[in-house]
């Protein structure tokens, strides 16, 4: 019986593959014999602490500032014979109402949705070659408001459309864009709500599975939005929340 979950031979790259959500993906994509590098923000796989949620054993890593687009241009390529499979996870937020002036929305901005194009347009050649396919994290926030956060649910909504169009744009030269939006995930960037109980039973309390998500939840939809499972599946951005957006 063939496993169409099988990667043995399969080139990927996670930007933002240190720590949280894209950690898990990355290690996810190994487990199923995947060759696979990340791009985090630090200088090396040594400047994570485990304890933060990183896990780089068995991982290429660079460190590469997604946030400025001749940094994309510079960065090595991953492998030297190409790429498969390219899951996009970078993503920063500027709390304390920081996205409502100029230098936290241009940040967030810069990392959250004009890197996603930047990497996908670096990377085109290669994955048109092998016909791989790109994965786009982005957020239920881009389809709510987000109080407070006004950059953050901007660039997860463009990320969302973004998926669709380079879906639609890439599919006649065999490359399939598709995207996941994950809800609640314990990570570095929702300790604001993680960290604190009174917050987070509230947002328990309108999930209807009544947990949160995991790291692994998303690794298997993106192994799936990867795989030959989803061989006709191009420019949809999956939700995985839950229900929280129900």
């Amino acid at each position: 019986m063939i496993d169409d979950t099988d990667f043995s031979g399969r080139r990927v790259l996670v930007v933002g593959g240190s720590s949280g959500i894209g950690n898990g993906i990355a290690q996810a994509f190994r487990a199923r014999g995947a060759a696979v590098a990340v791009w985090g923000t630090r200088a090396s796989a040594g400047d994570y602490d485990p304890a933060e949620g990183s896990d780089l054993s068995g991982l290429a890593y660079a460190g590469v500032d997604v946030g400025d687009p001749d940094a994309i241009e510079a960065a090595p390529a991953p492998f030297a014979d190409g790429l498969d499979v390219l899951v996009l996870c970078q993503g920063t937020v500027v709390y304390k109402r920081g996205e409502f002036e100029r230098p936290g929305w241009d940040r967030v901005m810069a990392v959250n949705l004009d890197s996603l194009m930047h990497c996908a347009r670096r990377f085109k050649p290669a994955l048109t070659e092998s016909r791989g396919s790109v994965i786009i994290v982005s957020s239920i926030s881009g389809l709510k408001a987000n109080i407070g956060n006004p950059a953050y649910a901007a660039s997860k909504a463009g990320a969302i459309s973004l998926t669709k169009t380079l879906g639609q744009a890439w599919a006649p030269e065999g490359v399939r864009v598709n995207g996941l939006a994950p809800g609640l995930v314990e990570t570095k960037l929702t300790k604001v709500t993680t960290g604190s109980p009174d917050r987070l039973a509230g947002a328990l309390s309108a999930i209807p599975q009544r947990r949160m998500g995991a790291p692994a939840d998303m690794a298997g939809a993106a192994l799936f939005l990867a795989s030959p499972l989803a061989a006709y599946v191009t420019g949809h951005t999956l939700v995985v929340d839950g229900g929280l957006s129900l």
